[in-house]
């Protein structure tokens, strides 16, 4: 409860029970809630969540089993609780009542959406978050610096993606200006996206996104708004959860102004579960949680981390919270014996028990308490039976939280999610302009192929046109040539012929003219030799008439005289 300017958390265990108050002013210093199952931690957190309330504080818890709606109804009455009631001494002062409460949820169910953009989400949170290497984590960057300098908002995952697949499509032209990126590092990007899809990082990414100063509202009569996160959906997805907290934080740091000391705190976180958030993760997301925690107190805002044991917390991170609430542990193993030892040690011992002992023996409702005083020191710890909330201990009805939120302003604001153009939208128009572009170059290149296929095929066409012309040419040459050639022949034949018959006709008549010229010479021979003859005839004639004439008239001397007489004539 809520008791000038402190916390009235509850009463010590003792004879004469002392009450166990919580400074306000020492609640930016922030704490840790811790204990077994079941040992009352939801219940103190719903006090302290109360307390902020009425002082005028803005709240958020985490509601990871449904029972922290529970603020949004009066509480019930009952023997039990007025006996409660008694034992705390607030009879004059109690009175149940319901809290200004505004639901919220990641998955929009059972609150309203809270929504981010991954521009703002920023890209040194998501690489821790995705678990990127640092050379994953340098190309990521230079996705956000891409996307800043071509004007290309990244407000979700499918944004993210375009911008990712648009500079693996222009890769060499992007590594000319921010440095080499590797085609791995952008596919290992992309793959790590997918988990966070699956998780529901589709729907936490996106617009509207949530205006953190709408947490810090107060209601009207002046008690801070109870900022309830329904987490009973998102705390099986891990890595969401941690990443919705982890902005969340980051977000507060960076739009905070610096607070100072302030008698109460600006506003005050409960993280459920917070185990998750130290889960499996790397150094350097551990190392950014610790610088968080560390600094943003400065900004007036408390975090109060609900787990089950302080070995859950890192050393770094534990070392921050100085108000710590201890419920039960159980301590059957070793180990858990030795996480009872470290929890006892974390406290300022009180003489009058031992405190390792003490954890394991507490009921339901009872914690190891200790907190600061107004001067910032630590008060030794006090075994303390935590008071009673004044809401309603069990979950809400769906009524109740119907009409919360049915009369909250968050819901016309944030419940409709709106797709903005962005990335996504530019780059796939752009593809699709990009798309027509090469379509219709490829139409041109494919119609001037086929123009210069059809220039290819008229140029063979007339090509060949012309072959066969030239060839029909040839040919009719050829044909006039050889018809010239016969003539020619014909006419060579003819003449031939002719020559032939001429020369013929001219050995006939030679020949004619010789055999005449034969019978004429034979005849004038004949009639020579006739002539001859006759001449041989009158001679022989004349000389037998000689040779008688001689024989007669002489003698054989005389003959001879006168036969060569003759031959001398």
């Amino acid at each position: 409860m809520y008791e000038n300017g402190s916390i009235y958390m509850g009463i010590t265990k003792e004879l004469q029970p002392q009450k166990v108050m919580f400074d306000m002013s020492q609640a930016n210093r922030h704490g840790l809630i811790a204990g077994a199952s079941g040992t009352g931690k939801t219940i103190t957190m719903k006090v302290m969540a109360e307390s902020f309330s009425d002082a005028g504080v803005p709240v958020f818890v985490c509601d990871v089993k449904g029972d922290v709606s529970g603020l949004a109804e009066p509480g019930e009455d009952n023997e039990g609780m007025q006996k409660r009631i008694d034992r705390f001494g607030i009879r004059d002062t109690f009175s149940y009542k319901s809290y200004p409460v505004t639901f919220w949820d990641i998955y929009g169910k059972g609150g309203h959406p809270i929504r981010t953009t991954v521009s703002d989400f920023g890209p040194e949170l998501l690489s821790q978050i995705m678990g990127l290497s640092e050379i994953q984590e340098g190309v990521l960057n230079i996705a956000f610096r891409v996307a800043d300098d071509n004007g290309l908002k990244i407000l979700d995952l499918k944004d993210l993606r375009a911008v990712l697949n648009h500079i693996s499509d222009n890769r060499i032209k992007y590594s000319a200006k921010y440095g080499n990126i590797a085609s791995a590092s952008i596919n290992s990007i992309t793959r790590a996206i997918l988990p966070l899809e699956d998780q529901g990082g589709d729907k936490f990414f996106g617009e509207p996104a949530l205006d953190i100063n709408d947490w810090f509202m107060r209601s009207d009569d002046g008690r801070g708004m109870i900022n309830v996160l329904h987490a009973v959906e998102v705390i099986q997805k891990p890595k969401l959860y941690c990443m919705f907290l982890m902005w969340m934080l980051a977000e507060l740091f960076e739009q905070l102004p610096e607070a100072g000391d302030a008698d109460k705190p600006k506003f005050v976180f409960f993280f459920d579960e917070a185990h998750l958030l130290f889960k499996d993760v790397p150094k350097a997301f551990l190392q950014l949680i610790e610088q968080t925690v560390k600094l943003i107190r400065s900004k007036g805002v408390g975090i109060y981390f609900v787990t089950q044991s302080p070995s859950d917390i890192p050393d770094p991170v534990l070392a921050q919270l100085s108000n710590r609430v201890q419920h039960a542990l159980r301590a059957y193993t070793p180990a858990e014996q030795k996480a009872v030892r470290t929890a006892a040690q974390t406290f300022r011992v009180n003489p009058d028990f031992k405190t390792e002992d003490a954890i394991m023996n507490l009921g339901t409702g009872e914690a190891l308490t200790s907190f600061l005083d107004a001067k910032g020191i630590p008060q030794i710890v006090q075994y303390t039976k935590i008071i009673c909330p004044q809401s309603l201990m069990a979950p809400c009805s769906s009524a109740t939280k119907a009409q919360c939120m049915a009369g909250s302003l968050m819901g016309e604001k944030y419940d409709e999610p709106i797709d903005n153009i962005s990335a996504y939208e530019i780059l796939t128009e752009q593809a699709e302009i990009d798309a027509e572009i090469a379509a219709d170059e490829l139409a041109l290149k494919q119609a001037e192929k086929e123009a210069a296929e059809q220039a290819k095929q008229e140029e063979k066409e007339r090509l060949a046109a012309e072959k066969a012309a030239a060839k029909e040419e040839e040919r009719q040459r050829i044909a006039e040539e050889k018809e010239a050639l016969r003539q020619k022949i014909a006419e060579e034949k003819e003449a031939q012929r002719l020559k032939l018959a001429a020369e013929k006709e001219e050995l006939r008549q030679k020949i004619a003219a010789e055999k005449l010229a034969q019978k004429e010479k034979e005849k004038a021979e004949k009639k020579a030799e006739e002539e001859r003859k006759k001449k041989e005839k009158q001679k022989a004639q004349r000389q037998a008439k000689i040779e008688s004439q001689f024989i007669q008239a002489g003698g054989q001397v005389l003959k001879r005289g006168l036969l060569g007489i003759l031959k001398l004539k």
